[in-house]
């Protein structure tokens, strides 16, 4: 008779619980794996309120004298042409009457040896007269030409002196600093008034030169002012290609002064309240 083997108990429960396990165990799945994430780097500079070049001007002067008229003040809104300040010239004046009455002296000399030109010449042709005093005529006549070409020229000379004694405004804009006033002597080149177009503003902001890498032209920039509980939105619409030294010193006197810096140009999406010249904070 053959006999029968039972497994034992203890094995029995041990496969039951290895079943157990399997079924309960959930799949493997696979994971992906991590993507690398883009840091976002904040830049934050330091800058000021600037006008565009060409938007604010110092008037000056190309003529030395007495102020005779000041026409402008502070804050006065000026167009293009508008007159600024007006110098005493009587002495130019009485000099260029004394041009205009040269060349009229001139002209009368001249059409009086244009006569003596032409009679000198019947006369030498006729054998009444010498060649000599045709050929004296003819010389006379040209000295005269000559007086009339330099009272001309001193003429204009003259004028272009005056027209320069009346100080036009040369853009559109604000007086923002008047320089003189009615009645002092002023030298050439002296300053008279500063004028600056306050609707052609942007912010030139002192970008590190480490952190040049990182600013990017048409890039997003947002500035604040200490004072103001509002902020601005930017845009960079200039990157130079070269560093310059700071210009302004830093708020942080952790920070170097003698740093190498991009002065990134920044255009406003808005108009502000902003002043000119004022020190602004620019984060990109």
């Amino acid at each position: 008779m053959r006999k029968i083997l039972y497994p034992s108990l203890a094995l029995l429960l041990l496969a039951a619980t290895v079943a157990q396990v399997s079924a309960t165990r959930p799949p493997h799945v696979m994971k992906p794996a991590l993507q690398p994430q883009t840091e976002r780097v904040r830049v934050v500079a330091e800058g000021r309120l600037v006008t565009y070049p060409g938007a604010e001007v110092t008037v000056g002067t190309d003529v030395g004298g007495t102020i005779e008229k000041f026409a402008v003040e502070e804050k006065d809104v000026v167009r293009k042409g508008d007159v600024i300040a007006i110098i005493r010239a009587d002495d130019t004046r009485a000099a260029l009457i004394e041009s205009r009455a040269r060349v009229g002296e001139a002209e009368a000399d001249i059409r009086l040896f244009e006569l003596e030109v032409e009679r000198a010449k019947n006369l030498w042709q006729q054998d009444v007269g010498s060649k000599q005093a045709w050929e004296k005529a003819m010389r006379d006549l040209d000295a005269a030409r000559a007086r009339r070409a330099s009272a001309r020229a001193e003429v204009d000379r003259l004028d272009a002196v005056l027209a320069k004694t009346t100080i036009k405004a040369p853009i559109d804009g604000v007086v923002i600093t008047r320089w003189s006033h009615a009645g002092e002597t002023i030298a050439i080149d002296d300053k008279l008034v500063t004028i600056a177009d306050l609707k052609r503003t942007r912010v030139e902001a002192e970008v590190d030169e480490f952190d040049a890498a990182r600013v990017r032209l048409g890039a997003t920039a947002i500035v604040k002012a200490e004072g103001w509980n509002e902020a601005w939105r930017g845009t960079i619409e200039e990157v130079p290609d070269s560093v310059v030294n700071r210009r302004l010193k830093p708020q942080d006197p952790s920070k170097p002064i003698d740093t190498r810096v991009l002065l990134v140009k920044i255009a406003f999406a808005q108009a502000t309240p902003l002043k000119l010249g004022q020190r602004v904070e620019v984060e990109f």
